[in-house]
């Protein structure tokens, strides 16, 4: 009867060993994946070398669900370039055409207006209230590479916060019942 005891115990050890092989491997994917992310920033020059365009305000050129890659450089911008944008009040980057710069007279600095490629109008409508142009700041970076139709599951998610909490729920379950 002894025997069962003792190979309860070892049994019990084993599934905590495999418990913590697990956290320890999911610590290591989610910190890679920060790392990764983290270098791409430091190379891109970018805060976010990765974005999905949301909308179809880019049509034809980039497609809702296209992934961008971004890369911000120290050279100036130029009329024609497709920037990333965010401003003031709004959560969400904007991916639009840049139509127009201007240096101001006094400071030299930019002034950047830009516009969607299936858009009737520019997008001061879309600016801070009382903005009429970007400047450097607002801008996250240019686009200079994409990815059609990738993005879909991350709008998906969005959008149906109940399939995100299934894939979590599934993934969760997998990783789990693993073995290894």
């Amino acid at each position: 009867m002894e025997w069962v005891g003792k190979t309860t115990e070892l049994v019990k050890s084993f599934q905590i060993r495999q418990a913590l092989s697990q956290a320890v491997s999911l610590g290591m994917i989610v910190t890679s994946a920060l790392i990764i992310w983290k270098i791409l920033t430091c190379f891109t020059g970018s805060e976010s070398p990765v974005v999905v365009v949301l909308s179809g305000s880019m049509e034809p050129g980039f497609q809702k669900g296209d992934i961008l890659f971004l890369h911000m450089s120290k050279d100036p911008i130029r009329a024609g370039e497709i920037v990333v944008y965010n401003v003031e009040g709004r959560d969400i980057p904007i991916v639009h055409r840049v139509i127009k710069v201007h240096e101001g007279r006094d400071t030299g600095e930019a002034y950047i207006l830009t516009k969607g490629d299936n858009n009737q109008h520019d997008d001061r409508g879309l600016y801070a209230h009382g903005q009429l142009w970007l400047q450097q700041q607002h801008i996250m970076g240019r686009a200079v590479g994409f990815l059609p139709y990738v993005g879909w599951v991350t709008i998906i998610m969005k959008e149906k916060p109940v399939l995100k909490y299934i894939l979590m729920g599934a993934l969760g379950l997998l990783f789990i019942s693993s073995k290894d």
